[in-house]
């Protein structure tokens, strides 16, 4: 990637340099440099540029101290100077990727975050040709305090939307996590001209607001997953009222959302997860961690029209109790995926409810749950055969009579936490290895477990990782 980054600021440096010395000779190109703008992101100085999985960069701008999204013109065809032109050609024959076919270089330029592929475009002719390749203008990715998000969208929609004017049909995915500056301003710019938006992230923008959302939720029909996660100005999933009225009264099943991440929406409460349960009720993946005002009321509404859900997460969610576990066990066999991690109110008797009804769980993570004991670890082994993940930790009614159980009747188990568990004993650990040869990773950190007990583990389990905290063993 630095090479990369290295190659292309070269390129830009060797086109800006040539600029000056370029006089017009083509009034058709003239009129199309000025409708066909290329945007560009550009970094304010000693600013970190854009990041994701794939690379990063950062390009300086010394006339603003913001970020913002610039239009600039494709680079010029041709240069007029004799000496200019032997120069760029001799170096043209010298850069072994212009002799690649136009979909290598599409295929390269498909791994490009969104910034880098906009700096791309000013490199030459050709490669602003390809850098705007309806194929790679599927996903929008931005991350950044410092970017001007609202105004990023604008420019870069307005280019997508130049061959159908006010619609821009090939995009699909947005994902402008950590954004702190994205308005509704900007979401407004989503929903008006991305009519088939299927993912939307916005995670960390807490400056967003529910009547964006419902914007985006009612012109995007075909929207399916959604991450408002940290938006703390989200209280609620729902169409607009004017969508309502046109929709109805069929409009409680027109939002097709099914994956809704709502972690650290605090100001959540019943009344709203009332609504968006009516609104979405074909909704797969639910997360609602440290939704801290969710009742099991608000659980009650969920499981009235969200029948279809396979993953649901209310960690953290402390008045979460017993009767929500009731109501959650009927999910039946579609659940496979729980988190309850610190719902302090759950105890055995909720977990006997999911391990009754919901048979064909494969994750549950119920650390700091202080109320389970070692009959509840053996009613959801004997029921739950499948499980493949479990998180006890935190639960130190646990012993070594529950993990035996777990042993004898799980012998799937890939995963186990068992992190801070005052009762575990190397005893119940070495029943554990001796049956659960497919386990890939063990906490066992702050535990009373000797060196000798690890050991075994590691034998037996050749595959597993062990978190601990023994200095003795390596």
């Amino acid at each position: 990637m630095h090479i990369w980054n290295c190659y292309t600021n070269e390129r830009i440096k060797r086109a800006q340099s040539t600029e000056h010395t370029h006089k017009t000779e083509d009034s058709d190109l003239s009129m199309r440099t000025l409708s066909t703008p290329s945007p560009a992101l550009i970094f304010p100085p000693n600013s970190p540029g854009f990041q994701n999985g794939r690379g990063s960069s950062t390009s300086s701008s010394s006339v603003t101290g913001e970020t913002v999204a610039m239009v600039h013109s494709p680079p010029p065809t041709r240069l007029t100077h004799p000496l200019i032109r032997l120069a760029s050609k001799h170096q043209k024959e010298q850069a072994n990727i212009d002799r690649l076919p136009d979909h290598s270089m599409i295929q390269i330029f498909s791994f490009l975050p969104t910034n880098q592929l906009c700096r791309c475009a000013r490199v030459c002719r050709r490669w602003y040709n390809l850098a705007w390749d309806p194929r790679l203008w599927r996903t929008i990715r931005l991350t950044g305090e410092t970017i001007n998000v609202d105004r990023a969208l604008k420019v870069l929609t307005r280019r997508l939307c130049q061959d159908t004017p006010n619609v821009c049909l090939m995009l699909e995915t947005v994902i402008v996590s950590g954004c702190r500056r994205l308005t509704d301003r900007g979401l407004y710019t989503i929903a008006q001209c991305c009519p088939e938006l299927r993912r939307l992230e916005v995670s960390g923008c807490y400056n967003i607001s529910n009547e964006a959302v419902f914007d985006v939720v009612s012109l995007c029909p075909n929207l399916e997953h959604l991450d408002v996660s940290g938006c703390s100005k989200v209280t609620c999933i729902s169409l607009t009222r004017e969508a309502s009225i046109k929709l109805s009264p069929l409009h409680g099943k027109q939002i097709s959302i099914r994956y809704l991440d709502m972690t650290d929406c605090f100001v959540l409460e019943d009344e709203g997860l009332h609504t968006i349960a009516a609104h979405c009720t074909q909704l797969t993946h639910l997360y609602l961690r440290r939704c801290v005002r969710i009742t099991d009321e608000g659980l009650r509404y969920l499981m009235i029209y969200c029948t279809s859900i396979k993953e649901l997460s209310v960690s953290d969610c402390r008045f979460v109790s017993d009767f929500g576990m009731r109501e959650i066990a009927k999910l039946e066999s579609r659940l496979r995926y729980l988190s309850i991690a610190h719902c302090g109110r759950i105890t055995d008797v909720g977990i006997r409810y999911i391990a009754k009804y919901c048979s064909k769980l494969r994750y549950l993570n119920a650390r700091g749950c202080e109320g389970i004991t070692d009959h509840g670890v053996e009613y959801l082994a004997k029921n739950c055969t499948k499980l493949k993940s479990l998180d006890i930790g935190k639960c130190p009614l646990v012993s070594d009579t529950g993990l035996e159980f777990l042993a004898l009747n799980c012998f799937n188990l890939k995963r186990l936490s068992l992190k801070s568990c005052e009762s575990i004993t190397g005893q119940g650990l070495q029943i554990v290895a001796a049956n659960c040869f497919d386990l890939q990773m063990l906490n066992v950190q702050d535990c009373e477990v000797s060196v000798d007990a690890l050991r075994f583990v590691k034998r037996h389990c050749k595959r597993c990782i062990i978190e601990h905290t023994n200095p003795a063993f390596f």
